[in-house]
């Protein structure tokens, strides 16, 4: 690298190599330019010559050898020339300006590098950081803004660089000015909204301010600025935009610290024109006139003129007689027509500016008529003719539908079809009637009205066919015996098909498959025919069928008839059956029913009513009639007294059915089976008693008696009596059995009684119905006259699956006979149900839901096994010829049932039938139900649409599918909205079903619509059609262009940005931009017009501070469109707007979902403001959302809407230009709107449709009230549905559109039962809405409801049970008040359960009959059972009554719970049982019944114990019989015994039990026995324990002594105070493990109970005592032995007796009851002694009560021996206690002294049965301490 400071010589280093120079080639390059000048040696050196700034760069030497193929070297360096700094430009040595001026000095400098420049002011450097007012230009110049007088003083600027240095200097002197106004402002001329520019230019140092004023007001100066009011640079005022409120005088006033200088001016300000009514389009009707307005609002001053144009032609309404210009601008078009249609434009010019506005004018009229009206036969449908036609001219109008009119059979006019399809052009008219002849005209209609008929078709007839009706109202009387009157009536007209020739009859017998008989009629006049020759007494069944030229029409269903019996003349059904006949006048038919079941010779009044579902409709006037007399039936009571050898008096009553009047009486008798000796008389009417005469003695005569009328002999009453011998009762029959077994019938075969010396006349049947027990009641079900030989009868009529059991009576002349014994019980087989459910009823429940109820079938009906019994529902769409639906209800309870998925708004036929395990009962009759209406399910069909106009669009549509409707269309909503807007949709409502196509205007032009239409009914909107259809309305001219702003702004140019026009109305083919001055003189404006793809636009050579209007207009190939304008200054001086006023809403601009903001706006910083923004916040919350942003620039108030009612808001608002936002304004007051009717409410819907109008509707919630709410307004009406038809055409009009009004002031939901007057049975709507201070808010969604019977609210009344048996109450009760019933009461549920086990026992038992009582049976006995009854209608249950409390009876309790067997040894066993499981009364007592399996000994002893109740559940049983098995049967008592528990038991050792010990031995000390023995077998177990038992040595009973000795010892010993004194006793010894007790040791030797005396009662103790003794003491020792001896002598006579408490253990287990002798003495040896208060035996106790033995034995087997007796035994209270560890029983008796024995109830010897009695009253049961549980395994239960 090379640098030359200095340019004189410049040498770059030579280019050396070591290659000879010879061979050596070297050139020189800079910057790759090869270099040929400045070389020397040999090219190794360059030299340069005076380098200057262009010599510089990088040169490079390369070396290359000549001749050689070796590479070329080089090698380079750069070189840098350097210039020192020389000025360019430099300031004058004197510089002047004026204070507050900006001025530049000069000072510019070059070099090599650029040198850098430096300022000084008087020696010292300049500092731009420190000095802000002084600032360095790019090229090195100073600026100095705003000069101040101390910025006078000398200036030096240096230029300075690596090579040198020069400066050069200036002297600044500041000066002051006066001001002067150079330019003032001058009087303007301004449109309102436009800008206007006040001039005020002035001079003057320092600069001058200024200062605007309006009067005293200033506008604009330095520190103030009016909104509106911009003070420019220049010192001008900028007005924009400007009002009517600125004209005046304004004053532009200068000043500064020189003096003050101003200027004034007039500004004017005229109103802007404009078209403030602009015309509309038109539609109208051809003819008429059409009044296109133009109002125009412009400035008193300005003179307007008015233009109209069409389709860009001037109109000139001078030169058309039919157009008229008002002076207001107003066209008038008269008698339009089509060459009137098109687009009119009002143009308005004048100097207050320029408007138009465009109006479209479309002429209607009248549809042309169809042409060429084609009417043929159809090929393919019978009954139809096809119609086309061609389409007509529309009238400029699309066409709305055809009507088709028919003259059938040259009959007037009439509407056959209103409503064909537009787009049709063919139509097939179907459903017509044979043999008639057709001619048609149509008519097309448009919205102007319906055109001129076509011509008429020519007339079509269609061909004959067979009736297809058959004849009416067919009835058939017997006439004869062997004739049938035959009646009918012709087929209704409209299926005649034809002229009716005749009629053929058919007949056979019923039942028969037989051949048909026919008889013609030639005569279609005949109605009648009299069937001749038939079987006497005989069923035919008839039909009849009308024919005509085609052939035989179908016949009618079968009528069957009797013919009279033989001897009969009269009509049968004259007896029978009532005929009566109403007269329908609308169909001209007789109606004939007849009435069965009447009683014969009766007068009655009848009276026919029509009835439908919901109830029967009025009475007709009652007719008099009566039945034809007949004979009369029995006479009653036949009776005999008086009876004589040869004479008895024959004694009846009046029959109990005369049947006519009775003429008298006829009376016979004759021997018994001998016809020949008959003699009869007659009596008058009155005699009711005869003697009859001249009998033989002891001779047996049937006697007759009947009744007479004018029609003959009644019903024979006859019996049989022996002359001489009086009658009797008779006995009952016998032998009676059961046979035959069906469903409804059984055969009983029986023994008939004694007769009573007369002959049977009656057989009586009685039977217990569904038997339960044997306390049923007999009820009679079957009687058989005069057959007294009978000897079996079938018994009809009864229930299938039903328990009888059968007696019967017989009876004679005397009376009845007692029942017979009854027959066993049986059950008659099952059959199908044999009736239908009743009251069925069909309900809608909702739109695809009907709810079905009705009765269940009784009990006694079910025929079969309940568990099996249920219902089929079975439904079909009414009319159609579809397979029915079923459904089974498997609950044969059950009452109602929803039918759900049906179809909205249709109608069903129901039918219900009981089932069972055997088959179906029958069906019930057809009820009919509508489904809810509901919206329609799918949408209208052929959607179609086409673009009429720019903004609209014609819509058309075919009806929704009939199966879809889903209710009555009341009109179509079609919706539209943009295509993929996430806006929502619009929609326009077309009222009614007649229009099928509607025009949507005021539409988005050029625009691409989604379109749908919805047809609604009643309930609301149905979906809509599917898929969309697209339609884009015609092109127009485009709107405005949107978001202009300007993002570059200078003096002299703009540059303005823009956005496509949201509505561009088309393809936006350029944009047309125009420019001008804003001021109401600038005439000249500048256009420019650029390609549509243009987005900004640069304009130049604009005058600075002045106000320029730009508008930017978009053109399509409609033209140009409207203009979008924008305001500009020219000034660099821009800056953010300045806030607006705080906004205010003034009150009465205030409304509940709006109000009205306004505000003022800031300073815009001379950049106009664009649009603003709206926040507001809803208090108390403190969040604010952006309400708009994009509310207009020339706004100061702007309505803020979609606020909720009587909320508080609070506002702010900021400004933007395009320089940016401003901020917020001051927030506003808090505004509260106010409130709204606009309230929704909702109606709950109602789960049942069988509803008591009780519908809840719920208030708004809280933030939908809009206010406070005052109360509600209810609306219904009833609903009508009214069909009308017209051939194949069915149409249903609309409902009923009368609305009642029910007003009230409660807000809580409100239950709708105060809707009163409603008709039951009938259909309403309901709507329900809330009003408060404002208004009324809009009515709920409507409600369908059902009037119909409500729930009952009251429960029975008196309800009162009586206990008729154990395991019956009956239950009686009266019905609720009728004000509570709410309808007919169809039955009651009965809920029992017993006391105070409600959850676990209640049953329900339900009557579907309302009837006042029940018999509740299969209770439990003796037990007490809460009952309640609820009422029931068809709406549901009502509620329940108070329970009330009810017991059963006594009856005998069932069996004791269990028998247990324990301590079972070879001779006694411990007996314990369980109580009953149902007492069922109250326990008196048990009964033990034992005995031995087989004879003991030969003998076989039953023993009865009775056991009082309430006391301990076990007795101990002893003596019995080793190794015996026994039989136990125990049984409860309450008043009577209940069923036996029996159990066996084998007394002895059972097998793995111990085997017996060694034979104990006794050892004796003092009064202590100690008994030893030796262990023997254990047994399969180890020995646990072992026993000791002892009996008193005089064959005594064994009886526990001691138990629980420990297995270990083999040893024990005892006291003998357990023992009694001076008895001997036996000792055995078992062993006992867990297989029970062993067998026992043999007996121990007998030892005495006898205690030694002690050694102070020995003789020689006394002597001893006396001897040492004083005399005192021999004194007292004497005394003491008196007192010894007298206490000894007490106590053994007492020996025998009672014993005293003690401590020890005693024999028996505790609680045992003691059995005591009453009258028979026993020896003492018999009992254990009692010493010291302690027994030493305790006797068997078997009872807390009295135990009552009987000797079943004695008194059965041993009668020869001895009488029978019974013993009684007494119970011995006991207490238990230990001694010596061991357990023994005992008994206690502290109040009894005297000696008494014991004996075993189970004594062999008879002489010691006798009676016992009970001593004492037993103590609480419990098991006493020490006593033993029974061991386990030793029961045996039967």
């Amino acid at each position: 690298r090379s640098g030359i400071e200095h340019p004189t010589l410049g040498t770059l280093a030579p280019c050396s190599s070591s290659a000879p120079l010879i061979k050596l080639g070297i050139s020189w390059r800079r910057n790759g330019v090869l270099v040929t000048s400045g070389l020397s040696d040999y090219n190794r050196r360059l030299t340069v010559l005076s380098p200057a700034a262009s010599d510089a760069g990088f040169y490079e030497c390369e070396a290359t050898l000549r001749s050689s193929s070796v590479p070329s070297v080089s090698s380079g360096a750069f070189l840098h020339v350097l210039e020192p700094p020389q000025f360019v430009k430099e300031p004058e040595r004197h510089i002047t300006a004026e204070m507050e001026k900006v001025v530049d000095i000069p000072c510019q400098a070059r070099g090599v590098p650029s040198p850098d420049m430096v300022w000084y002011k008087d020696a010292v450097p300049i500092s731009p950081v420190k000095m802000p007012r002084y600032r360095v230009l790019a090229g090195g110049s100073l600026q100095v803004n705003g000069l101040l007088p101390d910025d006078t003083g000398m200036f030096q600027c240096f230029a300075r660089n690596p090579a040198g240095e020069v400066q050069t200097n200036t002297y600044l002197a500041v000066t002051s000015i006066a001001p002067n106004i150079t330019t003032g402002p001058s009087d303007s001329t301004v449109i309102d909204g436009m800008s206007v520019i006040l001039h005020c230019e002035t001079s003057g140092a320092p600069r001058p301010a200024i200062t605007w004023q309006k009067g005293e007001r200033v506008l604009a100066s330095g520190s103030v600025q009016l909104p509106r009011f911009t003070l420019l640079e220049s010192g001008s005022l900028l007005i924009s935009p400007s009002h009517i409120s600125d004209a005046g005088a304004y004053t532009c006033m200068a000043s500064n610290s020189r003096g003050i200088d101003e200027a004034a001016a007039v500004l004017v300000v005229w109103a802007r024109t404009r078209i403030s009514t602009p015309p509309q389009d038109q539609s109208v009707i051809k003819g008429t006139k059409a009044v296109f307005t133009c109002g125009v609002t412009h400035d008193p001053s300005v003179t307007v003129r008015h233009v109209w144009e069409k389709d860009g032609s001037p109109v000139n309404a001078q030169s058309i007689p039919r157009m008229r210009l008002d002076p207001s601008g107003t066209l008038h078009i008269s008698q339009t027509w089509s060459g009137d249609i098109g687009t009119y434009a009002c143009r308005v010019t004048s100097v207050g500016g320029n408007d138009s506005r465009n109006a479209y004018l479309r002429v209607r009229q009248l549809p042309h008529a169809p042409e060429n009206p084609v009417a043929v036969l159809s090929t393919v449908e019978k009954r139809a003719i096809n119609l086309t036609w061609a389409k007509p001219f529309d009238g400029n109008s699309p066409l709305i539908r055809y009507i088709l009119e028919v003259s059938e059979n040259n009959a007037p006019w009439a509407i056959l079809l209103a409503n064909i399809e537009p787009e049709s052009s063919a139509v097939t008219v179907s459903g017509l009637i044979p043999a008639r002849s057709y001619q048609f005209r149509l008519c097309a209609v448009n919205d102007v009205g319906k055109g001129q008929f076509s011509k008429e078709t020519d007339r079509e007839s269609l061909p004959e066919e067979p009736p297809s009706a058959p004849p009416q109202n067919v009835i058939a009387s017997g006439r004869t015996n062997q004739s049938i009157m035959v009646q009918w009536q012709p087929p209704p007209e409209s299926h005649q098909n034809g002229m009716l020739k005749g009629y053929s009859i058919r007949y056979r017998l019923t039942g028969l498959p037989g051949d048909y008989q026919i008889m013609n009629i030639s005569s279609s006049d005949v109605t009648n025919l009299l069937l001749e020759e038939l079987i006497i007494w005989t069923n035919y069944e008839i039909e009849v069928a009308a024919y005509n030229g085609a052939g035989l029409g179908t016949f009618s269903h079968k009528v069957t008839e009797w013919t009279l019996q033989g001897d009969v003349h009269a009509y049968i059904n004259s007896y029978f059956l009532l005929t009566f006949f109403f007269y329908l006048i609308l169909h001209s038919c007789i109606h004939v029913g007849y009435v069965s079941g009447l009683k014969k010779f009766t007068d009655y009044y009848t009276s026919v009513l029509c009835f439908t579902t919901p109830g029967d409709g009025p009475h007709s006037k009652p007719q008099h009639l009566r039945t034809h007399e007949d004979t009369p039936g029995a006479v009653g009571h036949l009776s005999f007294t008086e009876i004589l050898d040869t004479s008895l008096k024959v004694s009846w009553r009046e029959p109990g059915e005369k049947n006519g009047v009775l003429t008298g009486y006829r009376i016979s008798w004759e021997e018994f089976n001998r016809t020949n000796t008959r003699v009869t008389h007659y009596l008058p009417n009155v005699t009711l008693d005869y003697r009859v005469t001249g009998l033989t003695a002891l001779t047996t005569y049937t006697i007759e008696v009947a009744g007479m009328t004018s029609k003959g002999q009644g019903q024979l009453s006859s019996s049989t009596i022996s002359s001489g011998v009086p009658p009797e009762l008779p006995g009952p029959p016998s032998n009676m059995a059961i046979s035959n077994i069906g469903p409804r019938s059984v055969t009983l075969q029986f023994k008939p009684g004694y007769d009573g010396k007369t002959s049977i006349s009656r057989w009586q049947v009685e039977a217990q119905v569904g038997v339960t027990g044997e306390t049923e009641d007999w009820v009679l079900v079957h009687q058989r006259y005069n057959e007294p030989e009978a000897r079996s009868l079938e018994v009809p009529g009864l229930n299938p699956y039903t328990f009888y059991r059968f007696r019967m009576r017989q009876l004679n002349i005397v009376g009845s006979s007692p029942p017979s014994q009854p027959s066993r019980k049986i059950q008659t087989l099952q059959a199908s149900p044999d009736m239908a459910p009743a009251n069925v009823t069909l309900r809608t429940a909702s739109e695809t839901s009907l709810w079905l109820r009705w009765v269940p079938l009784p009990e006694w009906e079910y025929n079969g096994n309940a568990d099996l019994v249920g219902y089929r529902v079975q439904y079909s769409r009414t009319g159609s010829q579809g397979r029915s639906l079923t459904h089974v209800i498997a609950d044969r309870q059950e009452r109602e049932f929803t039918i759900e998925d049906l179809d909205e708004w249709t109608e069903y036929q129901v039918l219900v039938q009981a089932i069972n395990g055997m088959g179906t009962g029958p069906w019930s009759q057809p009820v009919t139900g509508r489904t809810r209406e509901s919206v329609p399910s799918c949408g209208p069909t052929n959607v179609s649409a086409f673009a009429t106009t720019s903004s609209s669009i014609l819509v058309r549509w075919f009806e929704v599918p009939d199966p879809d409707r889903n209710g009555l269309i009341l009109g179509y909503k079609v919706l539209y909205k943009e295509k993929d807007s996430d806006s929502s949709a619009q929609f326009w409502t077309v009222e009614g079903n007649a229009s099928h196509s509607v025009q949507l205007t005021h539409l988005g032009k050029y625009v691409l619509y989604e379109i749908q239409v919805l047809a609604f009914t009643r309930i609301g909107d149905g979906r809509a059609s599917t898929p969309f259809i697209l339609e884009r309305t015609l092109d127009d001219v485009p709107g405005p262009p949107v978001g202009i702003l300007f993002p570059e702004v200078r003096t002299t140019s703009v540059r303005l940005i823009w956005q496509s026009p949201s509505q561009p109305n088309g393809i936006v083919l350029a944009y047309q931009i125009t420019y001008r001055l804003n001021s109401s003189n600038s005439n000249t404006a500048t256009v420019d017009v650029l390609n549509p793809s243009a987005r900004q636009y640069m304009v130049t050579a604009l005058k600075a501070e002045m106000v320029y209007v730009f508008r930017i207009t978009a053109q399509t190939r409609k033209g140009w469109g409207e203009s979008a304008e924008a305001l500009v200054v020219t000034t660099e001086k821009r800056a953010r707007p300045q806030p607006t006023s705080r906004p205010t809403v003034p009150q009465q601009e205030v409304r509940a979902r709006r109000v009205l903001l306004s505000w003022e706006p800031g300073s815009d910083g001379l950049s106009p403001v664009r649009y603003y923004t709206v926040q507001l916040r809803e208090l108390p919350h403190t969040n604010w959302t952006v309400h708009s942003a994009s509310v207009s620039h020339e706004a100061s108030s702007y309505v803020v809407d979609r606020l909720k009612p009587f909320t508080s808001y609070q506002f702010k608002v900021k400004a933007t230009n395009d320089i940016g936002d401003s901020e917020y304004s001051e927030q506003s007051e808090a505004i509260t709107t106010l409130q709204d009717g606009n309230i929704v409410v909702h109606i709950s819907n109602s789960n049942t449709p069988t509803v008591d109008i009780t519908k809840m509707f719920f208030p708004p919630v809280e933030e939908k009230i809009n206010g406070i709410l005052l109360g509600f307004r209810i609306r219904f009406r009833e609903l009508l549905y009214d069909r009308l038809r017209s051939y194949s055409l069915r149409t249903i009009t609309s409902p009923s559109t009368t609305w009642t009004e029910l007003t009230g002031g409660s807000l809580h939901p409100v239950s709708l039962s105060c809707l009163a007057d409603l008709s039951k049975h009938k259909r309403y709507e309901i709507r329900v809405s809330v009003f408060n201070a404002v208004g009324e808010g809009p009515a709920s969604a409507p409600q369908e409801v059902f009037v119909g019977e409500a729930v009952p609210t009251a429960p029975p009344q008196n309800l009162a049970i009586q206990a008729a048996t154990a395991t019956q109450l009956d239950v009686a009760w009266e019905p609720p008040p009728v004000d509570a019933q709410n309808g007919d009461i169809q039955g009651y549920k009965v809920y029992f359960w017993e006391f105070q086990r409600k959850n676990d026992t209640e049953r329900l038992r339900t009557l579907f009959m309302p009837e006042g009582g029940v018999k509740l049976k299969n209770l439990t006995g003796y037990t007490t059972y809460m009952i309640s009854v609820a009422p029931f209608n068809a709406a549901g249950d009502g509620p329940r009554s108070p329970p009330t409390r009810g017991r059963t009876q006594q009856a005998a309790p069932s069996a004791p719970g269990f028998i247990h067997f324990s301590e079972l040894t070879t001779t006694s066993v411990n007996v314990s049982w369980g109580e009953p499981t149902h007492h069922n009364g109250i326990l008196e007592g048990y009964r033990l019944v034992y005995e031995p399996c087989s004879p003991v000994d030969g003998v076989s002893k039953t023993v009865t114990v009775d056991v009082k109740g309430g006391g301990p559940l076990w007795l101990k049983l002893k003596d019995l019989a080793d190794g015996v098995t026994y039989t136990f049967r125990i049984r409860a008592k309450t008043f009577m015994y209940g069923p036996e528990l029996e159990a066996n038991i084998t007394t002895g050792p059972g097998e793995g039990a111990p085997g017996p010990p060694g034979e104990p031995f006794i050892s004796r000390y003092g009064s202590a026995l100690t008994i030893h023995w030796s262990s023997g077998d254990p047994g399969r177990a180890p020995i646990s324990r072992y026993v000791i038992e002892a009996r008193p040595s005089d064959e005594g009973f064994w009886d526990i002594l001691i138990k629980d000795i420990p297995k270990e010892v083999t040893s024990h010993t005892f006291n003998m105070d357990i023992l009694k004194q001076g008895v001997s006793y036996d000792f055995r010894v078992i062993g006992v493990n867990d297989y029970g007790y062993g067998s026992p040791s043999l007996p121990s030797p007998s030892i005495s109970a006898q205690k030694v005396a002690p050694f102070y009662e020995e003789w020689w103790f006394l002597v001893v005592v006396a001897l040492v003794g004083l005399i005192f003491i021999l004194l007292l020792v004497f005394i003491l032995i008196i007192r010894g001896q007298s206490k000894k002598y007490a106590k053994k006579s007492e020996s025998g007796g009672c014993c005293q408490r003690s401590n020890h253990s005693v024999l028996d287990e505790g609680r045992f009851p003691a059995l005591e002798l009453n009258n028979r003495r026993l020896s003492v040896k018999n009992s254990f002694c009692r010493k010291n208060g302690v027994y030493t035996r305790s006797p068997p106790r078997p009872s807390p009560g009295s135990l009552h033995y009987s000797d079943e034995d004695v008194s059965t087997k041993y009668n020869d021996l001895i009488p029978a007796e019974s013993s009684s035994l007494t119970e011995k209270p006991s207490e238990i206690s230990d001694s010596q560890g061991s357990d023994s029983e005992y008994e206690v008796d502290p109040n009894r002294q005297k000696t008494h024995s014991f004996v075993n109830h189970y004594i062999s010897d008879p002489t010691y049965y006798n009676s016992w009695r009970r001593s004492r009253t037993p103590t609480p049961s419990h098991l006493a301490p020490g006593s033993r549980a029974p061991i386990a395994g030793f029961s045996s239960f039967v």
